[in-house]
């Protein structure tokens, strides 16, 4: 009798958690698409290197054109709008810094259509007087999906003294 009952408690023990506990989402996680992002922020990289020679191409084929972009870069300041950030990068081009700079040490946080890299520049760039100075500057990159490809909105960066205004 007692093999019973503890069998009809345990029973009832089960039914009610299971009755408790939600039933799976019908909506599926977002896609966590790391590789993508990450691709992105090679690309972006790929074309400050390239804009470090004066052409500017690259960069915009990475970058939304939207309204609401932001940049923060080494010189200082704050940009807004693609428009505006369209005309910092030909000047930044004009400077011609050469050199280059990668990405280390990148973090990745993905939602369902933003996602956001920490990292740190490093490198080296022309300075004023025409020698070669180093680079190690910490960096925010915002990427946002727009038409399925995953577009730069948004990048920060320490400044660098001698590019400052």
């Amino acid at each position: 009798m007692r093999r019973l009952w503890m069998t009809s408690v345990m029973a009832t023990m089960i039914a009610t958690a299971s009755a408790c506990t939600p039933a799976p989402s019908a909506t599926p996680e977002p896609a966590r698409d790391e590789a993508g992002v990450r691709a992105a922020a090679a690309a972006f990289y790929s074309a400050l290197n390239v804009m470090f020679t004066g052409d500017v191409g690259p960069m915009e084929a990475v970058w939304s054109h939207a309204d609401d972009v932001t940049y923060m870069g080494p010189t200082g300041g704050l940009t807004v709008g693609w428009t505006a950030l369209r005309a910092v990068w030909a000047e930044q081009g004009a400077m011609k810094l050469g050199g280059t700079v990668r990405a280390e040490d990148m973090h990745v946080i993905i939602g369902a259509d933003v996602a956001v890299t920490t990292n740190w520049e490093k490198g080296e760039n022309t300075g004023p007087d025409g020698k070669m100075l180093p680079v190690a500057i910490r960096a925010t990159n915002v990427f946002r999906r727009e038409a399925g490809a995953w577009k730069m909105v948004g990048h920060q960066t320490d400044l660098l003294p001698h590019l400052v205004k």
